[in-house]
C-alpha cells in the first residue's frame, strides 16, 4: 500500500521541523506550515491525504481547521495538542478529527496511528466505489450547458453558471477563493468584484433546489467554494 501525503500544521518551529524530518525519513511525502492561513493557501497547490493539526494556532484555531476539512470528507485528520482534557478530546473528535494525540507524542505511536488511519481510509474508499459510481459522478456538457446526475437528471446552466461549474470541477475537493473564481470567470477585468460570484452561486443553487437537483458545490465559510463530486466526460 502506498504511503499517504502528509501536511503538518504546527506553530512551534522546532516541533514542526522534527515532525517533518522524522516523517520524511520514514518515507512519507510531507509539507508543513505554521498557521491555518498559510495552510489554506498552500492546500491549493500541494496535495494532502492526512493532516496533522495543532489546536493552539495563531489566528484561526485547529478546531476550526478540522471542522472545515471534515466537511470536505477527503482527509484523514489527526489533532496533536498539549491540551489533554476530556473536554478538548471530545471537542476535537466531534469537530471531525479521526484521532486526538496529546503532546509530548511518541513518534513511533504517531507512525502507527498514521498507518492505521491510512489503511482504514483506503479500505473505506474501496468499499464505497459502487456508491460513488452511481451517485457521486456528474457529466458536464459545456456545449449544451448542462450538468447531469444519474440520480437527479439534467440541470440546464446559464453561460456564467456553466463556466463556474467548469472552473470548480477541474480540481474537485480544492477550495477556490471567490477572488480566484472571479479571475477565472472574468479574467480580462482588472477590478475584482466577488459579489458577482455570490450572485452566480445563489442563482445556481436556487435553480438546483427548484429542480430537486443535488448540487455538488459547497461554500466553506471564510475560505471559498469547493466542488465535492467528480465530473466525467
Amino acid at each position: 500500500m502506498s504511503k499517504p501525503n502528509i501536511a503538518v500544521i504546527e506553530d512551534c518551529a522546532d516541533l514542526r521541523e522534527e515532525l517533518s524530518f522524522f516523517l520524511t525519513q520514514k518515507g512519507y511525502s510531507v509539507w508543513s506550515v505554521g498557521s491555518a492561513e498559510v495552510f489554506w493557501k498552500k492546500l491549493h497547490l500541494s496535495s494532502a491525504d492526512i493532516v496533522l493539526v495543532d489546536i493552539g494556532l495563531p489566528g484561526e484555531n485547529g478546531f476550526n481547521v478540522v471542522e472545515q476539512l471534515g466537511k470536505m470528507q477527503n482527509f484523514g485528520l489527526i489533532i496533536i495538542s498539549a491540551r489533554g482534557s476530556q473536554e478538548d478530546n471530545n471537542r476535537g473528535l466531534q469537530s471531525g478529527a479521526d484521532l486526538y494525540l496529546v503532546k509530548p507524542i511518541s513518534f513511533s505511536h504517531l507512525i502507527s496511528s498514521i498507518d492505521a488511519l491510512w489503511h482504514r481510509m483506503q479500505s473505506n474508499k474501496t468499499y464505497s466505489v459502487g456508491a460513488a459510481d452511481n451517485v457521486e459522478r456528474w457529466v458536464l456538457n459545456i456545449q449544451a450547458r448542462t450538468l447531469t446526475s444519474q440520480a437527479d437528471g439534467e440541470l440546464k446552466l446559464s453561460p456564467q453558471e456553466c463556466n463556474l461549474v467548469a472552473a470548480l470541477s477541474v480540481s474537485p475537493q480544492r477550495v477556490f477563493t471567490k477572488e480566484e473564481l472571479h479571475s477565472l470567470l472574468f479574467q480580462y477585468e482588472e477590478d475584482s468584484d466577488e459579489h458577482r460570484i455570490d450572485v452566480i452561486l445563489n442563482r445556481l443553487r436556487k435553480k438546483a433546489r427548484e429542480k430537486n437537483f443535488k448540487l455538488p458545490i459547497h461554500s466553506i465559510f471564510g475560505k471559498g467554494v469547493v466542488f465535492t463530486g467528480h465530473v466525467i466526460s
